[in-house]
């Protein structure tokens, strides 16, 4: 069934669907913007189903194209993996940097370009990963380097948290307005809550939702009976698409937020408690140690982004407990 027509369908749906645009995808693929729409169409009728909501400035991914997305990338990365394992040494040693699916998508990827630009000599792969590590499965799976959003505490390999992260109710500016009765933490219905089923390894049930909730003030439910995702990015996009309310951490919404395709649907962001880790086996090795200098570099930047959106919109940070109501802000 994965004729050639299909497999050029599928490349040309993989680079929409990360780029949310024809346009962009034609550039990476050097080929014109008719022609991804073209095969992107082909791809639909084929399946018998729309993937993408097409608006006049972007596209959405719809809930298939969201699971066809994260299919196409993990089997392109598989094919990458046996298809570079398969090859002669390259001359430069390759650093695969191993990283947590939705935060290698939506933060790493896109200023990948400039730990690049400023280290000619690194040769550096992402793979899409968020199962936990310590020194023998990082070694036994050749992993000399890892990006992993958890609580830390790890015994027998160098991690250093090197960006901290806020948790922000979000959803698309048209449920919003749909949904005027939401003036307060208590006001969301526990069904139209879109959950990320596993933020990290070992993380309790509804982790993020439930300490959200605590930390606004607001009563935590006894059962959620909202969508349950297996990665944040996709509760994120469920919610691009109108179907819910997802707890965004900043890093995977941000770019969303200034776009406009999400909002928050309370301005209120707590602590997540988790962070982002770098986590390496030799801190000696000059290829590791520039992706670490790298991401501190990255994360000043994004810091500096976030607390600005956080002023410009008004949002309060809460790392304690307590309530305060939110009609007047």
């Amino acid at each position: 069934m994965l004729s050639a027509s299909l497999l050029v369908w599928l490349r040309a749906f993989d680079a929409a669907a990360r780029h949310n645009s024809f346009t962009l995808a034609a550039e990476e693929l050097h080929v014109t913007q008719g022609a991804i729409s073209q095969q992107v169409k082909h791809l639909e009728d084929w399946l018998g189903t729309p993937l993408f909501q097409r608006g006049k400035r972007q596209l959405v991914l719809l809930p298939h194209g969201v699971r066809l997305k994260v299919a196409v990338m993990e089997s392109f990365q598989i094919l990458e993996q046996v298809v570079t394992s398969m090859r002669p040494p390259a001359r430069q040693p390759v650093l695969r940097l191993n990283c947590s699916p939705s935060f290698a998508m939506q933060w790493i990827t896109p200023r990948i370009g400039d730990v690049l630009a400023e280290n000619p000599d690194l040769s550096l792969r992402v793979f899409g990963e968020f199962h936990a590590l310590n020194r023998s499965r990082m070694t036994q799976e050749h992993i000399e380097a890892a990006v992993r959003f958890d609580l830390g505490g790890y015994e027998d390999v160098r991690a250093v948290s090197f960006l901290d992260e806020w948790l922000l109710p979000v959803a698309s500016p048209e449920f919003l307005a749909g949904h005027p009765e939401i003036r307060e933490p208590e006001d969301i219905p526990v069904a139209l809550m879109l959950h990320d089923e596993l933020p990290w390894d070992s993380a309790a049930d509804h982790e993020e939702w439930n300490r959200w909730l605590r930390l606004a003030g607001a009563p935590v439910p006894d059962v959620h009976t909202g969508q349950h995702f297996n990665l944040s990015l996709l509760a994120v996009n469920a919610a691009i698409s109108g179907q819910g309310i997802a707890i965004g951490r900043m890093a995977i919404v941000m770019d969303a937020l200034t776009s406009g395709r999400l909002v928050p649907v309370l301005p209120v962001a707590v602590a997540a408690g988790a962070s982002y880790h770098y986590v390496s086996l030799d801190a000696g090795n000059a290829r590791v140690a520039a992706v670490e200098r790298w991401l501190k570099q990255e994360s000043v930047a994004f810091l500096r982004q976030r607390q600005d959106w956080f002023r410009r919109n008004k949002v309060v940070q809460r790392k304690g407990s307590g309530k305060a109501s939110l009609s007047a802000a």
